[in-house]
């Protein structure tokens, strides 16, 4: 999709298609700014009634010689149109479209535009939403592909603030391009996306990007003592990868800021295997890796003036005679020793040692992403990441941004209470805390790691995929995160 800015006269525009809306008047939002023979014609299709009241509800009618289809939705009073509701419109409004064939598509985004809905907001909010709802899983696939339409998208904007709108639709295509690697990189199969192929995407975005880019393997990664993260790796014959991405474009001073991403590029279990029933979907495991892969291609895209350095523990975590067992003890990079009473608890065990080789860049904050426990699903379902914080602060920026960026997270307690459910017997700590508050146990496991700066951790299992018939990568929390690095960046 193109997108271009208009701020000529609208009547001097031509398109194929141009969306209006509805108000709870029944009256065409911004009519004077329109043709007085198009608005008429319109006004008469609307007294007919057949658009339902709902807010959202849409209809396509042909119009005249200037606008040969036009989508009427309705967005009941302008002024009280929230966020949500206007990102569902244009989920609608992108819905309606895949039937229609056609070249150019105007939006005049001053009709959505009100107090709590900025010029800046529409116009990424827009841009998102279109791009989201046409992506296609093709793949693979080498017969009934679907087809992309490729269309041109002009957005007519009557105000005096065009710099938000350009910035607003720059970032909303930056997010978005980071988003859809996130979902290719998610919705690849296991045997494809390996450890080394999420690698060598890490080398591609260096090269495009000009991030600095170290890939350590099982060498190397001995050589560093991750002896928690090895623990998982020995039961595959795909060799573990530590990937680094560093994009320094902040002042020289500026402490910089950590992602890590969990990289389990299958998860089977290993010897605590998991039932065969959708085991395929966990190749999703992988979904923190992929997450902050589209974040750095988002931060490359905008070229943010920030020191951001992401790092990815990747491997598989299959049972074999090698593999790790449950009641084995692993040392940690940090020298912590760990009982692994379940190997299916993996996630931690590769986090842990990449939250300590943070240390050495003595950063300013650091976020984990992923998919961690199926406990943060029973709690907070498909709609909120789980997030935790040793640091109040961070934790509010990251929930306002999830607001601002529809990408929301909830916030979870992380209290001493229940340190005492990771105690054992044989080890400094177990890796597993018992059923009761799983998701949180978890957190606090990392968070023995994390003691040394400010650190949160973001839970995605409930949000980084859909099952059942729509099943796929949804591309969060590339949005959320997104969003925190561009408020921190200032642009």
């Amino acid at each position: 999709m193109k997108v271009n800015i208009k701020t000529d006269l609208i009547t001097k525009i031509s398109s194929d298609v141009i969306t209006l809306g509805v108000d709870d008047k029944n009256q065409i939002i911004n009519s004077s700014k329109l043709d007085r023979k198009t608005v008429s014609y319109l006004s008469n299709i609307l007294a007919l009634g057949d658009i339902p009241e709902k807010l959202g509800s849409a209809i396509v009618i042909h119009g005249d010689h200037f606008y040969p289809k036009v989508i009427l939705i309705r967005i009941g009073n302008p002024k009280n149109l929230t966020s949500n509701q206007f990102y569902n419109v244009v989920l609608t409004i992108a819905e309606e479209l895949k039937s229609l064939q056609f070249k150019t598509l105007l939006l005049p985004i001053n009709q959505f535009i009100n107090p709590s809905l900025s010029a800046n907001v529409v116009a990424e909010y827009l841009v998102r939403g279109l791009i989201d709802a046409s992506y296609v899983v093709n793949s693979l696939k080498t017969i009934n592909k679907v087809k992309k339409n490729i269309f041109q998208t002009i957005i007519h904007y009557d105000g005096s603030d065009l710099k938000q709108v350009k910035n607003g639709v720059r970032h909303g295509e930056a997010v978005m391009e980071g988003g859809n690697l996130t979902k290719d990189l998610g919705n690849l199969p296991p045997n494809i996306c390996t450890p080394k192929y999420l690698a060598s995407i890490a080398t591609k975005l260096g090269k495009e990007y000009k991030f600095k880019v170290s890939i350590l393997d099982k060498k190397k990664i001995e050589k560093l003592r991750m002896g928690s993260f090895l623990s998982v790796a020995k039961g595959s014959r795909e060799e573990p990868r530590f990937i680094i991405m560093e994009h320094i474009k902040g002042p020289k001073n500026q402490k910089p800021i950590v992602l890590v991403g969990k990289g389990i590029t299958f998860d089977a279990g290993g010897i605590s295997i998991k039932p065969s029933a959708d085991m395929d979907e966990m190749k999703y495991d992988m979904g923190g890796a992929a997450s902050v892969m589209g974040v750095m291609k988002t931060v490359g895209a905008l070229n943010l003036p920030l020191n951001i350095i992401a790092l990815i523990p990747s491997c598989e975590n299959l049972p074999d005679g090698l593999a790790v067992k449950p009641g084995d003890i692993v040392t940690s990079m940090s020298g912590q020793t760990i009982e692994i009473l379940n190997t299916d608890a993996e996630g931690r065990l590769i986090l842990c040692d990449a939250l300590t080789y943070a240390e050495r860049y003595k950063p300013e904050t650091v976020i984990d992403v992923a998919t961690l426990t199926g406990a943060c699903v029973i709690g907070l379902g498909h709609h909120a990441t789980g997030l935790f914080s040793n640091y109040d602060p961070l934790a509010s920026e990251l929930e306002e941004a999830g607001i601002r960026a529809l990408d929301k997270a909830w916030k979870m307690p992380l209290w001493d209470e229940y340190q005492p459910q990771l105690n054992s017997n044989f080890a400094d700590m177990a890796n597993i805390g018992g059923r009761a508050g799983g998701s949180i146990t978890a957190a606090c496991f990392l968070s023995r790691f994390a003691k040394k700066f400010n650190w949160a951790h973001l839970d995605i299992a409930g949000t980084a995929w859909k099952s059942g018939k729509e099943k796929g990568s949804t591309g969060r929390p590339v949005a959320l995160l997104s969003q925190f690095l561009i408020k921190r960046s200032g642009k």
